[in-house]
């Protein structure tokens, strides 16, 4: 292993790069998404010199796989990055054209491979060309074969196949990066045909809120951010899309001294394998039970009145409807009463929380002009055994 760098950990300084630019046990990475444009538009065609390019999408992914961006194989990791011409005394700094988006990625997938010495540069290639630090056009070209010896992490990484077990365990905390709007459903996922919702009993933190102008806030504040959301001593588990962003936090949390990992899959995977069966409520989604909850009401007197169901789908997509609909005409009274015990348990509901869903449960009842008999008493039911 090479000597330690002086200035060297998780994240450099563009001004600590350049200073280290010509230090040749240093391989500079280009770990941009090549469909992601915006702010970085103007810099698609450059690059920090020497850097070479990390193909995330491709090379550093298994293709192969149903979901984007899906971790490859340790032998697959291994030899791209021997082919990328890197040992294992390579000091790597990885870099995004947006300025903090993709790079954490490449850093999180060579600690997941066992490789310690890599670092984000702050800020990426905007912060550099802000400096006015010179840029290169991009170039590809052979590099000599490296040494690069893979040895996978997999306390880094989080599958489908354990969500159930860390849904219901205190000692974990899930937390997705996406926007406010997709976690909430407020708006459709950007992938074709992927469902809205969230992970059972998940926080929300968009991931630009560890982030000051595409660079990590300190420390002591990425602290107090998670601080708001889970306790010290709990694994946090971060999930995003597609499992890129949920990297930004992971490298926030490790600046601040939290034990993580990455749910890879993240929710393209888990809103896909979850889609069709809701055979266990602790796998629905928030918008799932509350499209169950106030169907169970509208149902209590034998009549969902057209208004009704319009203030349904307000709330909830319509596709979520269709689908919780058909599981709520398959139960009876008990099950439903069980299956909704069971989901607000799962989702952690809160004080303010309830209150929200029982305002929600009363607009709806009183669409259709006012709240019945067996309505009232379906929410005074509610009321008495979610308290």
């Amino acid at each position: 292993m090479s000597k330690a760098i002086e200035g060297f950990g998780e994240l450099v300084s563009v001004d600590w790069l350049k200073n280290h630019l010509n230090d040749e046990r240093i391989i500079i990475l280009d770990a941009s998404l090549p469909k992601v444009t915006g702010s970085a538009s103007k810099l698609l065609d450059k690059q920090i010199p020497k850097a070479r390019f990390f193909d995330i999408k491709n090379t550093f992914s298994n293709t192969s796989s149903e979901f984007p961006n899906t971790i490859p194989s340790e032998i697959q990791f291994e030899q791209a990055s021997q082919d990328l011409g890197l040992n294992n005394n390579s000091i790597i700094v990885v870099y995004d054209n947006v300025g903090m988006y993709s790079s954490p990625r490449a850093w999180w997938l060579f600690k997941t491979f066992g490789h310690q010495q890599v670092a984000v540069l702050d800020g990426g290639l905007p912060e550099w060309t802000k400096r006015g630090y010179t840029t290169e056009n991009i170039i590809s070209k052979p590099y000599i074969k490296g040494d690069f010896k893979a040895t996978y992490n997999p306390n880094n990484v989080v599958y489908f196949e354990s969500l159930d077990m860390i849904v219901q365990d205190p000692n974990f905390k899930i937390i997705d990066a996406r926007s406010s709007d997709r976690f909430n459903g407020l708006v459709s996922e950007p992938r074709e045909g992927l469902r809205s919702g969230t992970i059972p009993n998940s926080e929300n933190l968009p991931f630009e809120t560890v982030l000051n102008d595409n660079k990590f806030k300190s420390p002591d504040e990425i602290k107090v951010v998670f601080n708001q959301l889970a306790t010290p001593n709990q694994q946090l588990v971060f999930s995003c899309g597609s499992g890129i962003t949920a990297c930004i936090l992971s490298l926030a949390a490790t600046i601040a001294g939290y034990n993580n990992s990455v749910y890879d899959g993240s929710w393209t995977e888990y809103g896909t394998l979850t889609t069709a069966t809701m055979d266990k409520p602790n796998t629905w989604t928030k918008d799932e039970l509350l499209a169950y909850i106030l169907l169970f009401v509208a149902h209590s007197d034998l009549d969902e009145t057209r208004k009704e169901k319009d203030y349904i789908l307000s709330r909830v997509d319509k596709k979520v409807y269709q689908r919780v609909h058909e599981r709520f005409e398959a139960d009876n009274d008990y099950q439903s009463i069980q299956n909704i015990i069971e989901g607000v348990k799962t989702h952690d509901y809160y004080r303010n929380d309830l209150a929200d869903l029982f305002a929600d449960i009363k607009l709806m009842a009183f669409a259709d002009g006012e709240m019945d008999i067996m309505e009232n008493m379906a929410y005074i039911l509610l009321k008495k055994i979610l308290k």
